[in-house]
Formats: C-alpha cells, sequence, structure tokens
C-alpha cells in the first residue's frame, strides 16, 4: 500500500482559507468525510478534537498532521490541505501551519496503513519536498510529487544495507502512536547520518512495536535516546545510558539529542529485579505536573467503575417500586436487585482502584498492593473519597521508601522483596497510617461535610451550585473541569446527590449554550461555524462539554464567559431546586432516574437559554466576505 492509495483529489484543497486551528480541521474533516472514508463524522472529528487536546499536531515548520483511530472510520484514509497565507495552528515552533494532513484510521487489527502513515510523516521532514507541495499548480501535480517521493524513498531504504553494530539506538512513541511516532523517529535518523552516526530507531506505534530493539544491540550501544510521551519498555536497558525526553523533542531537537548521546550526557538508567524503575523526570516536567499525572492515572482508571456501576445503581431504582418497601427502595423487584447488586460491586471498587493506581504511578507494581488496602480502608474507615486520594500518594511513596530501605541487603535476597518484603511492610504500614493518623479526622471532616450539605440553607446550595456548575465550563475538560467531575462522583460514595445532578448539568449546557446561539444569532457565526453548532445539541444533551471546545478556542473572551455564566446558572437552579443524581453520566438519557426531573430540565434550559443571549451580546456580528 502507498501513500497515493489513501490520498485522492476528491480529499484535497489547495487553495483553502481557514480563519482559526478549529476551522482547518473542520474543513479536512469535510474532504474525508467527501473521499468517503468516515461512518461517522461528527464522532471522527470528536476524536481528532480530543487528541488535539493531548498535544498539538502541528509539528512545525509549517506542517500539521491531525489524526484519530475510531470506529467511526470505515476505512484508512487521508485528506491534505494548503494554506498559502498559513494558519495559526499553535504549532510547536510559534509558526502557522501552511501544509496540513488529516490522518483517518480505522478501529482494527489490521494496521497496514500505518506503515504508509509513518512513510508520509517522514517525507515530510525534507524541506524542498514540502516547498514542492505548497506550490503545487493541480491535485494531479500534488498527488505525483507524493509519488515521486515516496518511490525515492522506498528504493533508497531497499539500498541501505543494515550496519553489524549501532552506536545509538532510540525508541519513539505518542499517545495515539500515529504521526509524532514516525516523525521523531525520522528526524533522529537523519540527524545521526548527517553526523555520519549508526543509530536504529524502535517506533512503538498503534499497530505495535516496529523495529524493535534486541538485547544485542542494546548491550552494544554507547546510549539509548527515549523521546515518548507515554510509557515504553524500559527495564531491558537496565546500566545503559538513557536519555529520556518528549516526542516533540525527538523531532525538533534531534541534532542536539544526537550530539548529548555521543557525548556520553546522559543518566545511566538503573530498573531493580522487582520491576520498579528508578527513571528520570522527563525534561521540562515540574512537580507540579507530575503529581497530576499520578492523580489523573489513578481517576482514569477509577472512572470506569464510577461510570458503569453509577448508572447500573441508578436504573435499578428505575425499575423499582417505592411502594413495596421504601425502607429496600432499589432492591425490591428482582430486576432491580439485579442492577443495584452488580452497580453496588463495580461502584465499590472505585476508592480501591483510585488508591492502587496513584500509587501504581509513583512507585510501579511494589506501590500497587499497598495502595489497594489503603483506599479500601479509607472506605472502610469513613475517610472516603479524599482518605483514597490521600492513600494513593502514601503508597507510592511508601513503596520508594521501602526500597530504598531494603537496598542494602545482600544479592540473595533480591528475590523476596517483591513477594515478601514490600507486600507485608508495605500493608502493614498503610495499614497504621490509615487507621491511626488518616482515617480519624478525615472521617469526621467528611461526617462534618456531609451534615453541613445535608443542611444548607437555599442560599448556600445555590452558590455551591454555581460555583460546581461555573468549574465545569472554565477549560472544557481540563484540570478545572475534572477538579469538579471528580468532586461529584465522590459526592456519590458518600450519599450526597445534589452535587452530582449540578455538577452534570453544567456540563450539559457550553455545548447547548453555542448550539442555540449558532441556530437563533446565525449573523454571529461563519457557515462552518453554524453546520458545526448543530453536532453540539447532541453533544450537550448526551454531556459531553468537549463540543464547546473549538468555538472556546476560537474565540476564548467571549464564548468562555458566557458558558460559565450559563453553566453557573445551570448548577445553581439544580442545587435550589433539590434535583438528584445517582448516575455519574449519561445526560438525557438519565434523566427519568434524576430526583425533580421536571425541575431539572428547567434548570439546563435557563443556563442553556442565558449562556445563548450573552455569547450573542458579547459576539459581534460576522461578514463572512471579510
Amino acid at each position: 500500500m502507498r501513500i497515493t492509495d489513501l490520498l485522492s483529489e476528491k480529499g484535497i484543497d489547495l487553495n483553502a482559507n481557514p480563519k482559526s486551528k478549529a476551522d482547518a480541521i473542520d474543513r479536512l474533516v469535510d474532504l474525508m468525510d467527501q473521499n468517503g472514508n468516515l461512518k461517522d463524522k461528527e464522532e471522527y472529528k470528536r476524536r481528532v478534537l480530543d487528541r488535539e487536546k493531548e498535544g498539538t499536531t502541528g509539528i512545525g515548520e509549517g506542517v500539521a498532521i491531525p489524526h484519530a483511530k475510531t470506529s467511526a472510520v470505515s476505512r484508512a484514509g487521508l485528506s491534505a490541505m494548503v494554506v498559502k497565507d498559513g494558519v495559526d495552528y499553535e504549532s510547536l515552533d510559534g509558526e502557522p501551519a501552511r501544509l496540513l494532513f488529516l490522518i483517518a484510521a480505522p478501529q482494527t487489527e489490521e494496521n497496514i496503513h500505518l506503515d504508509v502513515l509513518g512513510r508520509l510523516s517522514a517525507l515530510l521532514t525534507d524541506d524542498a519536498f514540502r516547498k514542492n507541495l505548497i506550490q503545487a499548480k493541480s491535485k494531479a501535480e500534488f498527488l505525483e510529487l507524493i509519488n515521486d517521493a515516496e518511490t525515492k524513498k522506498l528504493a533508497q531504504e531497499q539500498k541501505e544495507e543494515k550496519p553489524e553494530g549501532y552506536r545509538l539506538l532510540a525508541v519513539t512513541a505518542c499517545p495515539t502512536g500515529i504521526a509524532h511516532t514516525y516523525m521523531a523517529a525520522e528526524s533522529l535518523e537523519k540527524a545521526a547520518k548527517k553526523l555520519g552516526v549508526s543509530l536504529k530507531v524502535e517506533t512503538d506505534g498503534s499497530g505495535g512495536a516496529e523495529n524493535v530493539l534486541t538485547k544485542e544491540e542494546i548491550a552494544q550501544a554507547e546510549c539509548i535516546i527515549i523521546a515518548a510521551d507515554r510509557q515504553v519498555e524500559m527495564p531491558r536497558f537496565n546500566g545503559k545510558k538513557v536519555l529520556q525526553v518528549k516526542a516533540s523533542d525527538g523531532i525538533n531537537r534531534a541534532p542536539e539529542l544526537i550530539q548529548r548521546a555521543l557525548d556520553g550526557n546522559a543518566p545511566v538508567f538503573h530498573s531493580s529485579p522487582d520491576g520498579q524503575s528508578e527513571e528520570a523526570a522527563l525534561e521540562n516536567e515540574g512537580v507540579g505536573r507530575q503529581i497530576y499525572k499520578h492523580l489523573m492515572n489513578g481517576v482514569s482508571h477509577m472512572l470506569p467503575f464510577v461510570i458503569g456501576g453509577g448508572i447500573l445503581t441508578a436504573l435499578s431504582f428505575l425499575f423499582d417500586n417505592y411502594a413495596i418497601d421504601p425502607s429496600k427502595f432499589g432492591s425490591n423487584t428482582p430486576l432491580a436487585a439485579f442492577l443495584n447488586t452488580v452497580g453496588g460491586a463495580a461502584f465499590g471498587f472505585m476508592l480501591p482502584i483510585l488508591a492502587g493506581y496513584i500509587a501504581m504511578s509513583i512507585g510501579d507494581r511494589p506501590a500497587l498492593v499497598a495502595g489497594f488496602v489503603g483506599g479500601a480502608l479509607a472506605v472502610s474507615g469513613g475517610s472516603g473519597f479524599l482518605g483514597a486520594l490521600l492513600a494513593g500518594f502514601i503508597g507510592g511513596y511508601l513503596a520508594l521508601g521501602l526500597k530504598k530501605l531494603f537496598s542494602g541487603l545482600p544479592k540473595n535476597l533480591e528475590g523476596i522483596k517483591p513477594v515478601l518484603l514490600y507486600p507485608f511492610f508495605g500493608v502493614l504500614v498503610m495499614g497504621l497510617l490509615m487507621t491511626f493518623i488518616v482515617n480519624p479526622p478525615l472521617s469526621a471532616f467528611n461526617k462534618w461535610l456531609t451534615d453541613s450539605l445535608n443542611g444548607m440553607g437555599s442560599a448556600s446550595k445555590l452558590l455551591l451550585g454555581i460555583l460546581l456548575g461555573a468549574m465545569m465550563s472554565i477549560d472544557f475538560g481540563g484540570p478545572i473541569n475534572k477538579a469538579a467531575y471528580v468532586f461529584g462522583t465522590a459526592s456519590l460514595a458518600s450519599g450526597n446527590f445534589n452535587i452530582m445532578a449540578a455538577v452534570m448539568v453544567g456540563g450539559m449546557v457550553p455545548p447547548l449554550a453555542i448550539a442555540l446561539c449558532t441556530t437563533f444569532f446565525k449573523n454571529r457565526f461563519t457557515a462552518q461555524e453554524r453546520q458545526s453548532g448543530v453536532a453540539n445539541y447532541v453533544m450537550g444533551l448526551s454531556f459531553i462539554t468537549e463540543g464547546a471546545i473549538p468555538f472556546a478556542a476560537a474565540d476564548p473572551l467571549r464564548v468562555i464567559p458566557a458558558c460559565a455564566i450559563g453553566s453557573g446558572i445551570a448548577g445553581g437552579l439544580s442545587m435550589l431546586f433539590d434535583c438528584t443524581l445517582r448516575a455519574p453520566h449519561g445526560g438525557i438519557f438519565v434523566f427519568p432516574v434524576v430526583g425533580n426531573p421536571l425541575l431539572y430540565i428547567v434548570a439546563l434550559l435557563a443556563g442553556s437559554v442565558a449562556g445563548m443571549l450573552l455569547l450573542a451580546i458579547l459576539k459581534k456580528p460576522v461578514d463572512e466576505q471579510e
């Protein structure tokens, strides 16, 4: 398969003039849809935007390669766009993007197309090739330039003979394993070739690791460069000099990295027999960022349990009969009892999972058992979410401390560390800390907080709801949004269902406010924005706050305040109306299990309309001829 097998003239625009990054993505998605590669256009676009939130795909040098792998894609494909005047794409080098390729990868086991996409990424590192593509006078010429360059690249790869050994090795990986992975590999290979240095690069892509490094190659290498934004297999590099950087550094700082590796300017990597790695922190990553990543590791593993268990539990109340036995509401009928039992079982894992995976993120596998036990003790001891959160960090750093404590033991005792010493002392110390230090004050605090929330007057509830609702609309899925959502899910575990209701309605408002504004105040938006706005009805009603991101990115000073105020109004009214929600997600699909559902709808409509009106006032009419 070649690049031109994935790209046709229907999917190319040589004279595009997008006004923003969001506009550019919309146009590329339209081209992909016209090419017949998509089953669900809006879902695919959402996944492309989700990838952009992980880090810009504007790789610099005037190139951007947005991409997504999803079941919304019917077959692998490319669309391409030339923006001669450039568009601000938030690129890594701050320069406008002039050459954009969109990648669509289907959710399938067959990943033959990834080789082709990796080849395209490699070709785009050539200055002359990029310039020729931008200056192409026709779509046929554009395709011919790609075909010729690919033919030469394949011929060159066939002629090159592998050296007997490599001075340097590298591993490249990015979250999706499509574009950045291969571009970092190509940049490192080019830099090494210019310096006359033999280099082998393992690409840890979406289709699995390719060009895998062998034990013999690792043993002979002087240094290994890890240019990755996610975890790669590290214990195999034990005792070798390892330079760890971001994938984007592999693309933009390749010559510098090669030279540092040659100079031996890299720390020696150590991996102990128990599998715990002493990894150097990623360059330029502060303590706050590390803590956030540890926390998000726990939250990301916890949420499937919360969502699955929470919705099943909520459905048990929908399919029950309150009149049979009010004290057993949710378990009176056989179906309700089944849903409640299964949902409760899944939901019961929430806090141990949270604590366990925070701990594992910090201290690797030896920390997992201490974190899980700490989370379970937080549940039984009454410290709840806060206790589990603290237990996760305690468990992680406890494992690191035990490793140092037992580092002086004879080598013949190394084997008993992971199976005896770490689990025994980890669980023992965690049990003592949770039982006598963490649980007593935090359980008292939780009781006070619960009593305070239950005893809140209307004014206090209104203020709390306004705050939580507004937080859901500040960064649309970022840390502030996640903080409010996690607080809402934690409140479910403590039996307070008003907070989750306020959080969800606050998160539903931004896409709905934007959709309403594009419908009733059309002159505030371009034709492309109006088309995109329709999809926000579905996203808003489904509690997908991220639908507002393209509009917020294009006009943050107007969109964010309007949405935040609308969400605050909805959240405040939800609390004021004493609406409750036992499910942590679902949008309108879980409205049947909402307490006071009619007033909940009133809160949603009030917030959405308020956000729409504010947005219409703040935004000026658009002159599409400009």
